[in-house]
């Protein structure tokens, strides 16, 4: 059987018994870190600027001292560290033998500007905030790193959704700085189309209720009901929606649930910001700066990121040890939201791991 057919049946059998494969996870160290007077793209200055994230495992070096074992990992929009941290995720690759073994690796789940428990909008200063952007939000990840973990170089570089596009970022800003990165749900390209509207139509939601007051609400306005149903349909599946809610009673059911549990947790401003952080985002051009290996995996029933766009294939070629993975539709993938199921796609961190070692 040729090597890439052997690889499918083994992803098929390895999804298919996903469920079986997660552990308890093991328990991550959290901290913070303080920027002093951190300057923005657009010219403001935040005084203190608060970087909160999660580690496992502890940092190896070498004879220089220099640190040797880090992965980053990075979140989504309006995510946060804390989405790593069960069964589905770091049971399945950070326990004892796993991919990402805490005893071998230090690996570090930063919240991004914004969110999580990182200085965001709703903090205080709520449409005052400094309009940050993706530049922003990579420039602080670079100063945890390197001026409060004492991290100069990544083992791997791993990013879902959001934190996909930071990964493409990463790589061209900071060529040198990974053995291997892992994007996963995403493209490198700027965002339009269906994707750029459907942004547009969760601000607008927000930003036309007269409830947001242009920032200086006392109660969350009525239009982050409407983000947040859009939300839910940027990552969901159809296969996977229709199989699980197949009566009209069952899916009113399982969206009066999402809404109450998911609306309250949540604020206008962080979510606005959050989406609005992607205007400027466009790697295209500078793919070929790109030094480190890259894994790159999208799903095909990603609404976001569908397959028949062509632009992972065509975009994949311009990177020089570029390959791209497009996961296909089976009864474990779960649209965009896949990229947060590494028991579907770890057989190729596998091999990234495997083809990147020194």
């Amino acid at each position: 059987m040729p090597k890439l057919a052997r690889r499918f049946v083994a992803w098929l059998v390895l999804a298919a018994s996903a469920s079986l494969l997660a552990e308890e996870p093991p328990q991550p160290a959290e901290g913070d870190y303080v920027v002093p007077n951190f300057h923005f793209r657009s010219g403001a200055t935040l005084p203190e600027l608060r970087l909160h994230y999660l580690t496992y495992g502890r940092p190896a070096t070498d004879g220089k001292g220099q640190i040797t074992n880090a992965v980053m990992i990075l979140h989504g929009t309006t995510g946060d560290s804390r989405q790593f941290t069960g069964p589905q995720f770091a049971g399945v690759l950070f326990g004892p033998g796993q991919l990402l073994d805490a005893s071998r690796y230090f690996i570090i789940l930063p919240d991004a500007i914004g969110h999580g428990r990182s200085t965001k909008p709703s903090d205080g200063l709520h449409a005052r905030f400094p309009h940050y952007e993706y530049a922003d939000l990579i420039e602080a990840q670079h100063l945890l790193l390197t001026q409060g973990l004492k991290v100069d170089h990544l083992r791997l570089l791993l990013g879902t959704s959001m934190g996909c596009m930071h990964s493409w970022m990463w790589l061209e800003t900071y060529p040198d700085f990974m053995d291997a990165a892992m994007p996963l749900a995403c493209l490198p390209v700027q965002i339009a189309g269906r994707n750029r509207i459907m942004r547009k139509m969760i601000m607008d939601a927000i930003r036309s209720d007269p409830g947001w007051m242009n920032g200086d609400y006392q109660e969350q306005p009525a239009g982050l009901k409407t983000a947040a149903e859009i939300i839910l349909l940027m990552g969901s599946s159809p296969l996977k929606l229709q199989k699980d809610y197949p009566t009209r009673e069952q899916a009113d059911s399982y969206l009066d649930q999402f809404l109450k549990t998911r609306l309250p947790a949540i604020d206008a401003n962080d979510l606005l910001y959050a989406f609005d952080a992607s205007r400027n985002y466009d790697p295209s051009s500078q793919l070929d700066r790109i030094q480190a290996p890259v894994m790159f995996v999208n799903s095909a029933d990603d609404l976001l990121n569908p397959p028949e766009l062509g632009i992972a294939e065509r975009e994949i070629k311009k990177v020089k040890k570029g390959r791209f993975v497009l996961l296909p539709i089976t009864d474990q993938t779960q649209g965009h939201g896949t990229h947060s199921l590494p028991a579907v796609w770890k057989p190729y961190l596998a091999d990234l791991l495997e083809e990147s070692t020194h």
